[in-house]
């Protein structure tokens, strides 16, 4: 036998008497890990399951505890139930919550669903000419469209909304004056933007 076949069946030697002393361990070791990655797995779809129920029973109308760090599809359901309902302290305390996990697409879509509320609110006060109670409703939904936008700059919905509530200041000015908004309007000048009224007409 050659002096490298020697070497090559000692190593094959030392090979096999590592492997027999490693075997029991190795072998608890990936059962061990087999075990822990079935337990993260099922975990993971329970918590799934969960969040898929709680997304449907919200959908139907039932109002279910949905924490604060659950999953932000979940957040964003339960935004989405309080705001139709008009619930905007609870609605905002969600989206707080959903600015913490999840994508910038889904902040911009809880902003959007609290903003929403937020200019129902107001429109219901207008409709009861409380305008001045109207206010803030008014400027605080602004300001939600357009945190919406800076997350997500292509939302339609929210640059059409965000258009909707600043023509409302053009219609009632003493929003603006009031709450010192970027985009003010002076009354006097309300009369310039009719179209067919020349400057200077009552």
């Amino acid at each position: 036998m050659t002096p490298l076949a020697i070497r090559a069946a000692r190593l094959r030697h030392r090979a096999t008497a590592l492997w027999r002393e490693t075997r029991s361990s190795l072998l608890v070791a990936l059962c061990l890990a087999l075990v822990l990655a079935m337990a993260a797995s099922l975990v993971d779809w329970r918590r799934a399951v969960e969040a898929n129920d709680a997304i449907e029973a919200l959908r139907q109308g039932r109002d279910i505890a949905v924490d604060a760090n659950a999953g932000p599809e979940s957040l964003l359901a339960h935004i989405g139930f309080l705001a139709k309902r008009g619930e905007i302290d609870r609605a905002r305390a969600m989206v707080e919550a959903l600015d913490q996990s999840g994508s910038a697409d889904l902040h911009a879509r809880g902003h959007y669903l609290l903003a929403n509320a937020l200019l129902r609110k107001a429109f219901d006060l207008i409709e009861r000419t409380e305008v001045d109670a109207a206010n803030p409703f008014v400027n605080l939904a602004k300001r939600e469209y357009r945190r919406a936008l800076q997350l997500a700059p292509d939302y339609w919905d929210a640059k059409f909304n965000l258009d909707v509530a600043a023509r409302l200041v053009r219609d009632f000015p003493d929003f603006e004056r009031k709450s010192g908004d970027e985009l003010s309007a002076d009354p006097k000048k309300l009369w310039t933007d009719i179209p067919g009224k020349p400057k200077g007409l009552p």
